[in-house]
């Protein structure tokens, strides 16, 4: 943000935003053997600091340096402030860094917010294009109005428990009652809505269409692995003793079946690619679903695992999918007679979102299969 007031060639951002990422990568590296998986707390437990919670943020650098090595230049063309736009890449960086490790219910808001406000001016950053500022208009709306379930849910857990911190909320002492559920219940809408799972995904596809392509590959994929992240942090903590689990696990365990169906079937219909990849996107979600649902070790590994295969693989699609004149199938025909190797990348990138064997994406589905399995 700083260098904008400075730097007068628009190219030489990206090769900065490219410096940044790999030195936020080196120094959380040098973090990792600090860390055990004993939780560390930091400011008074409104921090707590995890090895996992630090080597998901390492995946999430190597991804975003993938995005910027592959879309930095697109990111300059969107419109008239590149400073601001890498500006607002990295304040949701920094958000999805806080929703790795927070250890209390209002660092848990702190971070959906510093992750979601910068995502409306960025879907609204094509100003001359109407579908943008309708994408940016309609997403800041409904995240406003999810925003108020998420902190209502956190008022009624702490009106429960008496605190505010994820180890704290003390559930399993006897029957569940009423507000804790409430509380549990609210904050599970709110954070579906974060990660698009259905159904409260009607927001997705028109947010991804109108907003710049390479807006849209951003927050398809590390934004929503981040929302994830923030999800399972939670629900495994907070939520994952028997008594209290039983009661939200159903209600998450409808909410992924339906996100698979409505997901993959709405995405047969769709005439544009843009489009087909947001329910793409939309079904995944119901796939990383089953980590939260199954509350073991395993889940815990393939959610990683599948922040980056699912990450890299639509970060690829998008990338290719910038450089197409035509976003519908049909202007992808004869792509493999002209560019043959961005043919075969492109089939690479959607076996793998499929989970075709020999895929990262089929080991990634896989692991949370199994998770899945594995708690019954």
């Amino acid at each position: 943000m700083m260098a904008g007031l400075f730097i007068r060639n628009k190219k030489a951002l990206g090769p900065l935003a490219i410096l940044g990422i790999i030195g936020a990568g080196i120094l959380n590296a040098l973090d990792l053997p600090l860390y055990g998986n004993d939780p560390t707390l930091l400011f008074h437990g409104m921090l707590s600091v995890t090895h996992f919670g630090l080597v998901f943020m390492e995946v999430i650098y190597g991804c975003m340096l993938i995005y910027f090595l592959l879309s930095s230049s697109d990111i300059v063309k969107i419109g008239n402030y590149p400073p601001e736009y890498f500006a607002l890449i990295f304040f949701i960086l920094c958000g999805i860094d806080v929703a790795a490790i927070y250890g209390n219910l209002l660092m848990l808001f702190l971070a959906i917010e510093i992750i979601s406000i910068p995502q409306y001016v960025l879907a609204g950053s094509d100003k001359h294009n109407l579908k943008s500022n309708e994408a940016s208009l309609k997403y800041f709306l409904m995240g406003s109005f999810s925003t108020g379930f998420l902190l209502m849910g956190i008022a009624l857990l702490y009106g429960a428990t008496g605190s505010f911190s994820i180890t704290g909320q003390n559930l399993a002492a006897g029957p569940l009652d009423p507000m804790s559920l409430a509380g549990i219940i609210l904050i599970a809408f709110s954070l579906s809505f974060k990660v698009s799972a259905a159904p409260f995904h009607f927001w997705t596809p028109d947010v991804y269409d109108g907003s710049p392509t390479v807006v849209t590959s951003f927050i398809s994929t590390i934004v929503k692995v981040g929302g994830f992240v923030a999800f399972i942090r939670l629900f495994h903590i907070s939520f994952g003793e028997v008594s209290v689990a039983r009661h939200w696990v159903v209600v998450l365990a409808v909410i992924t079946a339906a996100t698979l169906v409505i997901g993959n079937i709405t995405a047969v219909f769709q005439q544009s690619v843009k489009r087909m990849l947001a329910y793409s996107s939309i079904s995944q979600a119901g796939f990383m679903l089953f980590a939260v649902i199954a509350m073991n070790a395993l889940a815990w590994q393939g959610i990683l695992l599948y922040a980056a295969a699912y990450s890299l693989a639509t970060i690829g699609c998008f990338s290719i999918l910038i450089r197409m004149k035509d976003y519908t199938y049909d202007g992808y025909n004869g792509l493999a007679r002209t560019q043959p190797l961005v043919a075969l990348c492109n089939t690479i990138f959607l076996f793998s979102l499929v989970g075709i064997p020999a895929t990262a994406g089929f080991l990634a589905k896989y692991f949370v299969l199994s998770a899945a399995v594995e708690h019954g």
